[in-house]
């Protein structure tokens, strides 16, 4: 399971880096754009991130570490609401440093650790290592998310090319907003 501490410390690094050049380089007109209504636009997916990051995941991490249970989380109820307005650097600085305080907390995890259970209110019985992977695929599924709603006009412009993009057309394939 070192490799799970490894790969978890890797990937959750990596992810404020990338947020910092999408909202550093991509126009704010992509980064809002919702891909259909109901779905959220990259700017939306950073918000949850950052949501996750101060109110989800480093409570969880405390939560095995002291051997306590844990709520479930709702980005409906729980997080901060859509109509919010944060400029897109200001959210990223946010992210990145919340995400470098949870980072600490990470590292202060052993191998011995994940075999740590909980019980979470709504999914039973869950381990520290379960977790740590929701977390690392927490991260990458937003990223894709938000790569997918910025994709949405390509796609549509891409004329006789818009077939090989089929498993991203929103217009194909509709889905709900991933929580």
């Amino acid at each position: 399971m070192d490799h799970l501490l490894l790969q978890a410390r890797a990937i959750l690094s990596a992810t404020p880096s990338r947020w910092q050049t999408m909202v550093s380089t991509i126009p704010e007109n992509l980064l809002t754009l919702a891909p259909a209504p109901g779905e959220w636009s990259a700017l939306q997916c950073l918000q949850h991130l950052l949501d996750t990051d101060q109110k989800v995941f480093p409570i969880r991490i405390r939560a095995f570490m002291a051997g306590q249970n844990f709520p479930g989380f709702n980005p409906d109820t729980d997080g901060q609401k859509p109509g919010s307005r944060i400029e897109p650097s200001a959210l990223s600085a946010s992210f990145t440093s919340v995400r470098n305080t949870n980072l600490k907390l990470l590292a202060g995890i052993k191998t011995s650790d994940l075999t740590r259970t909980a019980v979470h209110a709504e999914l039973g019985k869950v381990t520290l290592a379960e977790m740590l992977n929701e977390w690392i695929g927490h991260d990458l599924m937003h990223l894709v998310q938000a790569e997918r709603a910025m994709m949405q006009p390509f796609i549509v412009g891409s004329g006789p090319w818009r077939p090989y993009f089929l498993d991203h057309d929103v217009a194909a394939h509709p889905v709900t907003k991933h929580i």
